[in-house]
């Protein structure tokens, strides 16, 4: 394992849900599921994740700021924070590491209000639309973006 070989998935509101949460949308697939295999994909490529899902934005920008210090970056689906929570950005820009934003979905394609995207802006870029594999379309970019720094 790499020094700082460390990368975090974050997970915002109602992600504890997915599998029961409009399967039409989202698949039945459960977020230990997905965190599973991201997790194995970060393992294939010498990094170790830890994960932390919440509903709560104060708790989610506590998880920013301290992620800056024990992290090499970010891997992070704010949910719903994605389109209204400019302290999530503010904290994701002052932590100064890299972030990829993914979703399952593809908000582009889905209602109006879930368009525009306040971390955009923060982030290395973006993977979405692309299911579960959008989390480990997400860890192999930020790997990649580490490995090339």
């Amino acid at each position: 394992m790499r020094n700082n070989a460390r990368l975090l998935l974050l997970h915002g509101p109602n992600l504890n849900l997915l599998g029961t949460r409009e399967p039409a949308v989202y698949g039945t697939a459960t977020l230990a599921d997905h965190v599973g295999r991201a997790t194995a994909a970060a393992r294939r490529l010498g990094y170790e994740v830890d994960s932390e899902q919440t509903d709560d934005l104060a708790t989610m920008i506590g998880f920013v700021h301290g992620a800056a210090t024990k992290y090499a970056g970010i891997v992070l689906n704010a949910g719903a924070f994605t389109h209204f929570a400019w302290s999530l950005h503010d904290a994701l820009k002052a932590a100064r590491i890299p972030v990829v934003e993914v979703h399952i979905s593809n908000p582009a394609a889905r209602e109006p209000w879930r368009h525009a995207s306040v971390i955009a802006p923060v982030a290395i870029g973006t993977v979405a639309g692309f299911g579960g594999e959008s989390y480990v379309l997400g860890v192999e970019a930020l790997v990649r973006h580490l490995e090339a720094a």
